[in-house]
């Protein structure tokens, strides 16, 4: 019997569009928005228990690594804004072809690095 099904599954070999890149990076930026929420929530807890605990947040904020951390977060959520809106325009029609979802995947890849790139200047 001679199967027609593909030979190599090897993901890291197989070539994606760049739709799929942006659909798989929109997930993946919902994830850690999910994980950093907990992360930021214990930072407000600490910071509204006592007048210590504002000190221990605000110590621990002023250090290159919580700088990345809040840089990655706010990296995150910034990518996923932009391709949520990507999202809310094609629901509007706008897009919908395969050109129009190449060239929207392509603006929000542009338009994400930009506005990251600023976030990351503004933080350090």
């Amino acid at each position: 019997m001679k199967s027609q099904r593909p030979v190599n599954l090897d993901l890291r070999t197989i070539k994606l569009p760049v739709t799929a890149y942006t659909s798989i990076l929109h997930r993946v930026s919902g994830v850690i928005l999910f994980v950093g929420l907990v992360i930021m929530l214990y930072a407000l807890d600490k910071s509204l228990s006592s007048e210590e605990g504002f000190g221990e947040v605000k110590a621990y904020l002023t250090s290159p690594l919580a700088k990345l951390v809040i840089w990655a977060l706010l990296s995150a959520l910034l990518y996923h804004l932009v391709a949520g809106i990507r999202h809310l325009i094609m629901d509007a029609g706008i897009g919908e072809t395969l050109e129009g979802g190449k060239l929207g995947s392509k603006i929000v890849i542009a338009v994400s690095v930009v506005v990251i790139v600023l976030a990351g200047v503004w933080i350090w």
